[in-house]
């Protein structure tokens, strides 16, 4: 089971298991409504590295991406779940509208995004990339996304 830390105190801890040898991944998002896409995601996601770090958005900073409807799930219950995952080591939220000041934070050594993102809007690429790190872009499962199925269950109420 992983831990959810403040992003100071993983910082510290991701900086002493780099110097032993160990490989970071990082990757974000707002994980409101898990789903199959989500686990296969995070399951590629894992075996980029030794230990997986997810960033989740704070319920703010859902809200404001995503309307005043969401987040579905309060950002510590989305979190719990997160860690409960077998490949997610620790999870951490972060406010700002892009995870570039996390990621500069925490340093990955690998950074992963979906394949829905083009290689050159990666926010954190660069950073990533000028420490030695590398991007992987993780392939999607097709027909689940969060926004869609939040859409069809509001179809079927009405």
């Amino acid at each position: 089971m992983g831990s959810i830390l403040k992003a100071n105190r993983l910082a510290r801890i991701l900086e002493r298991r780099r110097a032993q040898g160990q490989c970071v991944v990082f990757t974000n998002g707002c994980f409101d409504l898990m789903h199959l896409g989500h686990a296969r995601y995070l399951t590629q996601a894992r075996a980029q590295g030794d230990l997986l770090v997810v960033g989740i958005n704070t319920d703010a900073s859902v809200a404001r991406l995503k309307g005043p409807d969401r987040p579905l799930i309060p950002q510590e219950r989305r979190a719990e779940l997160l860690s409960g995952l077998e490949h997610v080591d620790y999870v951490t939220f972060f406010d700002e509208p892009d995870p570039l000041q996390i990621i500069e934070l925490l340093q990955p050594d690998v950074l992963v995004k979906g394949a829905d993102w083009p290689p050159d809007k990666i926010i954190g690429r660069q950073a990533v990339e000028a420490r030695g790190g590398r991007v992987f872009i993780a392939e999607l499962t097709q027909g689940y996304s969060s926004t869609n199925m939040l859409k069809r269950i509001q179809r079927l109420e009405k």
